[in-house]
C-alpha cells in the first residue's frame, strides 16, 4: 500500500519527486538539526491520485490523522483547542520551483473560539490574534472557495480609510475584529455559507485546494513557459505555525547566500518586522535590507548568517531561504537552490569552482544555453547621459523599452514591445509578464513575486520604485505624468527608469566572442566565468558545432563565435537581389540554348560566392546545399501578376514580357509547393541546373587550393526520398568534379539531407550513395506531422499548447518520440551500411538546447545553427557530454 504522508524527519533533499522541493528541503534542514517547525508532507503521488479521481484518496485521511496527532504531541497543542490552539500552514511544493503559482493558506485552525486562546498564547496580544484570523479568512476564501480577492482588499482599504491610516499595521485589535466581521460577510456572500469553524474541515479543504491549484490557469501557463511536465503534481506541506506578526521583536524575511542578480558574495535579502511571510513575497509593503536585521536583532542575525553558510556549504550552491523570527526565536521555513539571473548563474558557477565546492563538470550543469543567449542581448548605451526619472531595485538584469501598459490584459493584447507597470504583481499577472519586454513595480524588492518570476523567465525587471504613484492608466513621479502608451526604458541592473527609448549597445559577452572586448573588461567576473565554462564545454563536447551561413560575412562571424565549419550553405539565397533577372531568364527560357546561356551567366557568380565562403572557412568543412525551393518562388506572385496583366489589358497597355511571365507562373503553380517540384526533383527535371552549381563549387575549391588554402567542400543533395534519385545526381556530379579537380588534391564529399520520412526509413539504402547525412529537421518535422509550418503555427498551435497536446512547438524543440525516432532509425541504419558515415543536423533544432542533448544521445557528429546561436550550441554540446557520462562534482 502506498505511503502518502511523511514526517520531516523521514525525508531528505533527494526525494523531490515524491515530497516536492519544499518538503524535501524542509526534511533536509530538519536532518541537519536546523530550527525547523514540526510538520509533515503529503506526497505528489497523493496529488496525482486526487486529480485523477476528482475526489478524496483512499487511506489518505487516516495517514493525516496519524501524523497530525504526532504533530500535536510534539507541539503540546491540539488543532482547534479553544484554550491553547495549534495552528498550521498548508503550503504547496512541487518538484520544480513555481513561485506564487500555487496556493498557500496560513493560520489554519483558527475559529471564533480559538482566536481568544491564540491571544492568551501571545500574552494577551489581541491585535495579533485578530490579525491572524482575518488573514486566514482572506487566504482561505480566495484560495479554497474562489472568493474574489479584490473584495477582501476593498474591505481592508475601507478599514484603513475609516481609521485614517495608510498601513495595515496601524490598525488596532478592535479595527481588525471589525475587519473579520466584514470578511465573513464577503465570504458568505460568495459561497452561500458561513466561514467553516471546524479546524479539521479547514485543513482538509485547504489540502484539496492546494492539490487543485496544480491545474490552475496560472500554474499551467507557468509550467508551459518553464517546460515543467504537467503530470508531476504538487506535494502539500502541513507545518506548525510560527508567527512573525507578534510585534517589533518578530518578523519575517527572505535571504540569499549570494546576490541572485549578479552572483556576488555578500548579505542579500529582505526583512519585514511584525509581518508574515506572504507580506514579503507579495511586495505589498516595502522591506528593509537584510543587513538592517543586525541592528534590530543581532542574535538572530548572527544565527541566520551561520545557517546560511551551513546551507550553502551543504548544497554547494546559492540558497534561497525563508525565515521567521518569533519573539527573538529564529525559525527556518524553507530553503531551495535559488533562482538567479543568467549573469549570476555563470558567475556563481565559476566562483564555486574557485572555492573548491564543485568541479568544472558540475559547473557546466549549473548554467544553460538559454542563459548564455540572455547574456548576448544588448545593453543600454548611456553615452548620451540620459536622465533617469526614478530608480528602483534592479531585480532582473537587462535593457528593455516599450510602451507603458497597466494590466496583464493590455500587455497580452499589445502590438509591439511593452513595459508592464504595476504597484506589485501577483500570479494572475503571469500572462502579461510573459508578453511584456520588462516589468516595473512601485513596491517590493528582489524577493517579491515580480522579481522572482522575472528572473526565472529572463525578463528585465525593476521593483520597489517607490517614488512612482501608479494609477489606472498613468503613473506619476516627481510631478511628471507618464500615460499608457508612452515609451519608457528600464535597466534591470541599475534599477533606473528612463523616459523614452534609450539606445542599446552590444553586450560584453558578444564582444568577448567577437574578439573585440576592451582588455580592461577581460577579467570582469562575468566575462571570466563565460571564458572558463566555454573552454571546458569545448573540451568535453563530443558534438562539433557548425553554422548555417550563406555569405562570407556570416561565415566569418560564425568562425569568431567558434563554429567548426558550415553545416548549411543555402545556395538559393545567392539567386536573389540583382541576380533575380538571370534566374527569370533561366526559368522562362523557351529552348535549351537560352537556358544554357542563363546557367553560364550564373556560374561565375556562384563560383565567386563559394570562393568567398571557402576562404573564410579555410581548413574547415563547408556543406553546400544544392538549390532546394521551387523555382516559382523566384518569380512574381501569381495573384499580383494576374491583376497587373488584367489591368494593363483593360487600359490597352499589353506587355508581352508580363504575359509570358504570367503564363510561366501559371504553368509552374502548385497547390502545395513544399511537396512539389523542388530539391533533387529540380536537378532531375531542369537539365544543367545542378551541374552548374557542382561545377561552381568545384572550381571555387580548386581556386582556393591554388592560393595555398585548404578547402573542404561537401555537396548536399536536398529532398532525396529514394537512393535512385541520389545515384543519378551523384553520377553527374562525380563526372564534373573529376574534370574540374584533376590533380589539385581537392576532395569533395557528396551526401544528402534526410528530410523526407521515407529517406529516414530507407537510410540503409541511401547510405550506399551518400558519404554524409544532414538531417533537415524543419522539413522532417513538417512532413512527419503533416503540418505546413508556414500556416499552422499562427493558425492553431496556440490551442495545442493550451490543451497540453504540445509542451512546446515541435518546430522549436525536437519531437523525440516521432521525428526523433526517425533520426535514430536513419542514423543507425545509415551507419550499419557505411560505418564512417558523417551525421549532422542543420534544421532550426541545431541551436535549441534541449535538441542538442538529443542529438548527442543519438551519436551525431555535429549540429549546425545560425551564427548567433553557435556559442549556445557549443555550451550545450559540452553539457550534454557531461550529463551523459556523469561526474562526482566534488
Amino acid at each position: 500500500m502506498a505511503k502518502f504522508v511523511y514526517d520531516f524527519a523521514e525525508g531528505n533533499k533527494d526525494l523531490k519527486d515524491l515530497l516536492g522541493g519544499k518538503g524535501a528541503n524542509l526534511a533536509e534542514m530538519t536532518n541537519l538539526g536546523l530550527p525547523v517547525p514540526a510538520g509533515f508532507t503529503i506526497t505528489t503521488e497523493a496529488c496525482q491520485r486526487y486529480l485523477a479521481a476528482g475526489t478524496h484518496v483512499d487511506g489518505l485521511d487516516a495517514e493525516i490523522d496519524e501524523h497530525l496527532a504526532a504533530l500535536e504531541r510534539s507541539m503540546g497543542r491540539r488543532l482547534g483547542d479553544p484554550a491553547d490552539p495549534l495552528l498550521v500552514s498548508v503550503r504547496s511544493g512541487a518538484k520544480f520551483s513555481m513561485p506564487g503559482m500555487m496556493e498557500t493558506v496560513l493560520n489554519v485552525g483558527l475559529n471564533d473560539e480559538s482566536v481568544d486562546g491564540l491571544s492568551r498564547q501571545a500574552g494577551g496580544n489581541d491585535r495579533f490574534a485578530w490579525d491572524s484570523y482575518r488573514r486566514l479568512i482572506q487566504m482561505f476564501g480566495k484560495t479554497v472557495c474562489d472568493v474574489p480577492g479584490s473584495e477582501f482588499e476593498e474591505a481592508l482599504h475601507a478599514a484603513k480609510v475609516a481609521k485614517g491610516v495608510k498601513d495595515d499595521v496601524q490598525l488596532d485589535a478592535d479595527d481588525l475584529k471589525g475587519l473579520v466581521g466584514a470578511y465573513k460577510k464577503v465570504f458568505a456572500k460568495h459561497t452561500g455559507h458561513d466561514f467553516p469553524q471546524d479546524p479539521r474541515q479547514q485543513l482538509d479543504l485547504a489540502i484539496e485546494a492546494v492539490f487543485r491549484s496544480w491545474n490552475a490557469d496560472r500554474a499551467v501557463l507557468y509550467r508551459r513557459q518553464e517546460r515543467i511536465p504537467a503530470d508531476l503534481g504538487t506535494a502539500v506541506n502541513v507545518v506548525a505555525m510560527v508567527f512573525g506578526n507578534l510585534g517589533p521583536d518578530s518578523g519575517t524575511g527572505v535571504a540569499f547566500t549570494r546576490d541572485p542578480a549578479t552572483g556576488e558574495s555578500g548579505i542579500y535579502g529582505d526583512y519585514l518586522q511584525n509581518a508574515q511571510g506572504e507580506d514579503v513575497v507579495a511586495g505589498i509593503r516595502n522591506t528593509l535590507p537584510l543587513a538592517d536585521l543586525e541592528k534590530i536583532d543581532k542574535k538572530s542575525y548572527d544565527e541566520l548568517l551561520a545557517i546560511m553558510a551551513t546551507l550553502e556549504g551543504h548544497y554547494h550552491d546559492l540558497c534561497d531561504i525563508e525565515f521567521t523570527i518569533e519573539r527573538g526565536k529564529l525559525w527556518m521555513l524553507q530553503t531551495r537552490v535559488g533562482k538567479r539571473t543568467a549573469a549570476a548563474a555563470f558567475t556563481i558557477a565559476a566562483q564555486l569552482v574557485d572555492e573548491g565546492m564543485i568541479d568544472l563538470d558540475e559547473a557546466l550543469t549549473r548554467v544553460s544555453g538559454a542563459q548564455l543567449a540572455q547574456l548576448m542581448f544588448p545593453r543600454f548605451d548611456l553615452s548620451g547621459d540620459p536622465t533617469a526619472i526614478t530608480r528602483g531595485v534592479g531585480a532582473s538584469p537587462g535593457a528593455a523599452y516599450g510602451k507603458v501598459v497597466f494590466s496583464s490584459a493590455e500587455a497580452v493584447a499589445a502590438d509591439g514591445p511593452v513595459i508592464l507597470v504595476r504597484r506589485e504583481t501577483n500570479p494572475d499577472d503571469l500572462p502579461g509578464m510573459i508578453a511584456a519586454q520588462g516589468i516595473l513595480t512601485s513596491r517590493g524588492g528582489k524577493t517579491s513575486h515580480a522579481a522572482v518570476v522575472a528572473r526565472g523567465m529572463g525578463k528585465t525587471c525593476v521593483c520597489g520604485a517607490d517614488e512612482i504613484e501608479v494609477g489606472r492608466d498613468q503613473f506619476t513621479v516627481g510631478g511628471q505624468v507618464v500615460r499608457a502608451g508612452d515609451v519608457i526604458s528600464i535597466d534591470g541592473t541599475t534599477g533606473r527608469v528612463y523616459l523614452g527609448e534609450v539606445p542599446v549597445r552590444p553586450s560584453e559577452v558578444v564582444q568577448y566572442f567577437e574578439g573585440d572586448l576592451d582588455p580592461a573588461l577581460a577579467n570582469e567576473p562575468l566575462v571570466a566565468a563565460v571564458h572558463l565554462l566555454m573552454t571546458h564545454a569545448d573540451s568535453r563536447a563530443a558534438l562539433k558545432v557548425r553554422t548555417n551561413a550563406d555569405t562570407g560575412a556570416d561565415a566569418a562571424r560564425a568562425r569568431r563565435f567558434g563554429a567548426h565549419g558550415i553545416g548549411l550553405c543555402r545556395t538559393e539565397h545567392m539567386f536573389l537581389g540583382d541576380r533575380r533577372e538571370l534566374v527569370e531568364r533561366l526559368i522562362l527560357a523557351p529552348n535549351p540554348a537560352e537556358r544554357n546561356d542563363a546557367l553560364a551567366a550564373l556560374q561565375p557568380l556562384q563560383r565567386a560566392d563559394f570562393l568567398d565562403i571557402f576562404r573564410e572557412m579555410n581548413g574547415l568543412p563547408v556543406t553546400v546545399r544544392l538549390i532546394d525551393p521551387p523555382l516559382h518562388e523566384f518569380l512574381p506572385s501569381l495573384e499580383e501578376l494576374a491583376v497587373q496583366v488584367a489591368v494593363a489589358k483593360a487600359r490597352g497597355e499589353e506587355n508581352e514580357r508580363d504575359e509570358r511571365m504570367l503564363s510561366a507562373v501559371r504553368r509552374m503553380h502548385e497547390q502545395n509547393p513544399m511537396l512539389g517540384l523542388r530539391g533533387v526533383r529540380l536537378g532531375l527535371v531542369i537539365p544543367g541546373l545542378f551541374a552548374m552549381q557542382v561545377r561552381a563549387i568545384a572550381e571555387a575549391a580548386v581556386a582556393l587550393a591554388a592560393e595555398g588554402g585548404h578547402p573542404k567542400p561537401e555537396i548536399m543533395v536536398p529532398l532525396v526520398g529514394a537512393v535512385q534519385e541520389l545515384e543519378t545526381v551523384r553520377a553527374e556530379a562525380e563526372r564534373i568534379i573529376a574534370e574540374v579537380v584533376g590533380d589539385s588534391g581537392v576532395e569533395v564529399l557528396i551526401g544528402t539531407m534526410i528530410e523526407v520520412p521515407r529517406a529516414a526509413l530507407t537510410a540503409g539504402q541511401i547510405a550506399e550513395a551518400a558519404e554524409f547525412f544532414s538531417f533537415g529537421t524543419n522539413d522532417l518535422t513538417q512532413m512527419a506531422w503533416g503540418f505546413s509550418r508556414d500556416d499552422v503555427e499562427g493558425a492553431f498551435f496556440w490551442r495545442y499548447l493550451e490543451l497540453g497536446i504540445f509542451g512546446i512547438s515541435p518546430f522549436e524543440s525536437i519531437d523525440r518520440d516521432g521525428v526523433g525516432r526517425l533520426v535514430r532509425i536513419a542514423a543507425a541504419e545509415g551507419r550499419a551500411t557505411r560505418p564512417g558515415l558523417k551525421l549532422g543536423v542543420c534544421g532550426e533544432h541545431g541551436g535549441d538546447p534541449e535538441s542538442v542533448h538529443f542529438f548527442h544521445e543519438v551519436g551525431l557528429d555535429y549540429v549546425s545553427c545560425s551564427p548567433f546561436r553557435v556559442p549556445v550550441a557549443r555550451l550545450e554540446a559540452g553539457r550534454a557530454a557531461v550529463e551523459s557520462t556523469g561526474s562526482d562534482h566534488r
